[in-house]
C-alpha cells in the first residue's frame, strides 16, 4: 500500500524528517516528488512514534519542504534477479550500467537477506582453484568459505581481485561456476580497469558486476554488497551454481557506514565507527556458505585496505573474528617486486585441511605445504641473523635455508597477475624448491611421499 505525506519538517544533509506517518517500517523505500515533477529516492533509517527519519540516495539540494511530498512504497530495496544477469554490469543500486536493456526478472528479492541458518549449513569441503600458488598451495580456498584479503593503500589488490575472478574454478565438477563482483567507492579509472579486464579476458560471460563509484552517495555504497549477495543467492540456491563473490573495498563500505552513523548523531565506537560495525559486517559475511540439500554455494572473498597497514584497525580486526582466515599482502614483498605480494606466514585459511588431500588435490599436498611453511620460516630467521651477525656466523644449513627463502619468494609466491597455475603445477614447484635440502631435513613429509616424489626432484639437483 502506497502512502503519501506532505509533512517534511526538517532536512539536514542526506537526512530528512517526515512527521505524522503511519504504518511505515524500518528499511522501507520512499520517493520524494518535487514541485518541479522530478523524483528522488530515499530509505527509512529510523522510526520514532509517528516520525520517520529518511536517508536520501541523491542530493537534498532543491527540495522545497512545503511543496514536496513523500511517497512510501511499502517495500524495502529489491533487486530484479534472473539468469540473464550473467555478463552484465550494474551500478550500486542494481540498475544496468552497461547500456544494456533492463533485466526481465524471474523474481524480485529484498536485498536485506538473512544469514544462513547454522543448522542448515553444510560444511565446506571442496577445493576451489584460483591458479595462485600462494593461495592454492598454502592457504587453500574451500567452496563455501569466507576468506578475506587484507591489503594496504597502494598495494595491487585490484589486480589480484581481477586475477582471482578470471581464473577461479572448481576442478573436476560439472556444475557451472559464476563470479559476482562488487566494487564499492572506487574511482572511475579502477572501475574501467575491472570492466575492461573482465571483457578482454572473456570472464564477463560468467560474471555479474556491481560498480559503486567514489562520487556515488554513501547510502548506495551500503546497499552495494547486499545487492551482490542477493544476486549470488539467486544464482547459487535457485540456479544451482557455484558462486564466488569478490568485494572490494570493504573499508570504503565501513567509511560510508561511519558517515551515515555520524549524520544520525549516534554514539561512536572505536575510531569513530558505529558500535554495531561487528554486527553489520556479520550480516554480510554470514550470507556466504553452503546449504544442505542445495547444489549451489557462495564463497566470499572480501578485500579491505588496512589504514596505515594496521591489522588491529577495527575493520580487519572484526573481519578476522567472523571469517575463516585471511590472506595478507606485504608492502615489503611488493617493494622487492614479488607479485602478487602475498605474505604466506601471517596468512591463514582455517578450512584448508578440509579441501586438500587425495581425491581433492593430491595426497602429498598437506605434507609439502607444512614443509614449505617450516622451511620458509627458518629461512627468514636465517636471513635476519645474517643481517645482524653477518653471513660468516651462519651454518652451512642455515645458508641453504636463507637461499631457499629467496628462491621461494621468487619462484613460488611471485608468479605475476597473468599466470594461471594448476594445483599440480603448484605442488611440483614446491617439490623443486624443497629438493635443495637433504632428505633428512624434510621431517614434515611422510616417507611414502618422499619415496614417490623427492628422489625424482633431488636427482635434478644432483643429490
Amino acid at each position: 500500500m502506497i502512502r503519501e505525506y506532505r509533512t517534511i519538517s526538517e532536512i539536514a544533509g542526506p537526512l530528512m524528517l517526515v512527521r505524522g506517518v503511519r504504518g511505515v517500517k524500518y528499511g522501507e523505500m520512499a520517493e520524494i516528488e518535487l514541485s518541479s515533477g522530478g523524483t528522488r529516492r530515499c530509505r527509512v533509517l529510523e522510526i520514532d512514534g509517528e516520525n520517520a527519519l529518511l536517508q536520501l540516495f541523491e542530493s537534498s539540494a532543491g527540495i522545497n519542504m512545503a511543496h514536496s511530498k513523500v511517497r512510501f512504497l511499502g517495500k524495502g530495496i529489491e533487486l530484479a534477479v534472473s539468469g540473464e544477469m550473467l555478463g552484465r554490469v550494474f551500478d550500486g543500486m542494481g540498475k544496468p550500467a552497461d547500456d544494456g536493456p533492463e533485466i526481465i526478472p524471474d523474481a524480485r528479492m529484498d536485498i536485506n537477506g538473512l544469514p544462513i541458518n547454522p543448522a542448515a549449513r553444510d560444511y565446506p569441503s571442496e577445493f576451489i582453484q584460483t591458479g595462485i600458488s600462494a593461495i592454492d598451495g598454502l592457504n587453500t580456498l574451500v567452496r563455501g568459505q569466507k576468506l578475506p584479503i587484507f591489503s594496504g593503500s597502494g598495494l595491487p589488490h585490484a589486480q589480484l581481485a581481477a586475477q582471482i575472478a578470471r581464473q577461479a574454478n572448481v576442478p573436476g565438477t560439472e556444475s557451472s561456476f559464476a563470479v559476482v563482483f562488487a566494487a564499492m567507492g572506487i574511482t572511475f579509472e579502477e572501475a574501467d580497469f575491472f570492466i575492461s579486464d573482465f571483457r578482454k579476458t572473456g570472464a564477463i560471460e560468467r560474471a555479474v558486476l556491481f560498480i559503486n563509484l567514489a562520487n556515488d552517495p554513501p547510502i548506495e555504497r551500503i546497499s552495494t554488497p547486499r545487492m551482490a549477495l542477493t544476486a549470488a543467492e539467486f544464482l547459487a540456491f535457485e540456479q544451482g551454481m557455484h558462486v564466488l563473490v569478490i568485494m572490494t573495498d570493504l573499508t570504503n563500505y565501513a567509511e560510508a557506514l561511519r558517515e551515515v552513523s555520524a549524520a544520525r548523531k549516534e554514539v561512536p565506537g572505536r575510531r569513530g565507527y558505529p558500535g554495531y560495525l561487528y554486527t553489520d559486517l556479520a550480516t554480510i559475511y554470514e550470507r556466504a556458505g553452503r546449504i544442505r540439500g542445495k547444489d549451489g554455494s557462495i564463497t566470499l572473498i572480501p578485500i579491505l585496505t588496512m589504514p596505515e597497514d594496521d591489522k588491529t584497525h577495527p575493520i580487519p580486526d572484526l573481519t578476522g573474528y567472523i571469517t575463516e582466515g585471511q590472506i595478507i599482502l606485504s608492502r615489503e614483498l611488493y617493494r622487492k617486486g614479488v607479485l602478487p605480494p602475498i605474505d604466506v606466514l601471517p596468512s591463514l585459511s582455517r578450512l584448508k585441511d578440509k579441501g586438500i588431500g587425495k581425491g581433492k588435490t593430491r595426497e602429498d599436498h598437506a605434507d609439502t605445504m607444512n614443509q614449505l611453511f617450516a622451511a620458509y620460516a627458518r629461512g627468514k630467521e636465517a636471513k635476519e641473523l645474517m643481517v645482524i651477525l653477518g653471513e660468516a656466523a651462519l651454518t652451512d644449513m642455515d645458508k641453504i635455508y636463507a637461499r631457499f627463502a629467496d628462491e621461494f619468494e621468487k619462484e613460488y609466491v611471485s608468479q605475476g597477475f597473468n599466470t594461471d597455475r594448476s594445483i599440480d603445477e603448484t605442488i611440483e614447484t614446491g617439490w623443486k624448491l624443497l629438493a635443495v635440502f637433504p632428505r633428512s631435513e624434510l621431517k614434515r613429509i611422510r616417507d611414502s611421499n618422499l619415496d614417490k616424489y623427492y628422489e625424482k626432484f633431488a636427482k635434478s639437483k644432483g643429490r
